[in-house]
């Protein structure tokens, strides 16, 4: 019988189903983007990732909030925002082209581990030693699965996933500050609005005209995107960062399986042990997190 995990106080529930709700929707997104990879450049990629989020999301904040709800109040975040999107999703595009979507998942798994650190320099969050000790453990999990050998560290891939991890952390730690003045409409329209008009401009030289048979491709990670990029945005504005970080391990279940179902492989030996170090601290993580939340909020 499994050991009873406290609960999470009663206004962290949404903000963890939403944060699940997102990583189902970015997972369903990344395998589209792995098979645009092979056929178009990682730049181009990133821009029809954001140009076919775009009108669903436009729709809905239309419909939620109208033209007022877009009303951006700072500037300067929303421009790092883009430019750090661009250069997270130009380079886990990168990556996806020549790595299996369950090792590209398991090196990022640092980025949930940056958040929670740069929650307490950047946003003022409390985390306690254990929860710094579980972070620590995360890292070098992280080491295990970017082993010198193979398809790791030392690869362009893998450096390009750390990098893509990096603007990722940035991005969601800039979140939980522009929902202080912004709306969820704002932070989620002009991040996509900038990543596909830079993606699109740097792409432009080298663009290689969409074919037909990946116009269906390109609608579902529109619709993907959308619903993952609310999720997410929605998920930070209403929780901590160090509370719903970690569910970003879940990522991995979506990795093996399209890995599986999709391109029949499987991650090595040295990935499940990383993998599984980062997981344990990460849910370690979580639970510190809950147990927190139920002793400041019975």
């Amino acid at each position: 019988m499994p050991t009873p995990v406290p609960a999470a106080a009663p206004h962290a529930r949404p903000a963890i189903l939403l944060m699940l709700a997102a990583v189902a929707a970015f997972s369903l997104m990344d395998a589209g983007l792995k098979a645009l990879s092979a056929h178009y450049p990682p730049l181009e990629v990133a821009a029809l990732r954001s140009l076919s989020s775009l009108p669903w999301l436009l729709g809905w904040a239309l419909a939620s909030g109208g033209l007022r709800a877009l009303r951006p109040v700072r500037w300067p975040l929303h421009l790092l925002r883009g430019a750090l999107g661009v250069l997270m999703m130009a380079s886990f595009v990168y990556a996806l082209r020549r790595l299996p979507l369950s090792t590209a998942y398991a090196i990022f798994f640092v980025a949930p581990l940056l958040i929670t650190a740069l929650s307490v320099p950047l946003l003022g969050e409390r985390v306690g030693p254990r929860r710094w000790t579980a972070i620590a453990i995360g890292l070098l999990g992280v080491l295990v699965v970017l082993r010198p050998s193979g398809a790791g560290m030392f690869s362009l891939a893998g450096l390009a996933v750390l990098l893509a991890a990096g603007g990722y952390a940035l991005s969601a730690i800039s979140v939980r500050v522009l929902a202080r003045t912004d709306s969820t409409q704002a932070i989620t329209f002009w991040v996509m609005l900038l990543m596909a008009a830079g993606a699109g401009a740097l792409a432009l030289p080298g663009w290689v005209a969409l074919r037909g048979e990946h116009v269906a491709l390109v609608l579902g990670i529109g619709i993907a995107g959308a619903l993952g990029q609310y999720a997410i945005t929605e998920a930070f504005r209403r929780g901590e960062a160090s509370l719903i970080a970690p569910l970003e391990y879940t990522a991995l279940v979506w990795g093996v399986g399209l890995d599986l179902a999709v391109w029949g492989v499987l991650p090595d030996a040295g990935t499940w042990a990383g993998a599984a170090i980062i997981i344990a601290s990460g849910l370690y993580l979580l639970r510190r997190e809950r147990v927190h939340a139920e002793a400041e909020h019975p």
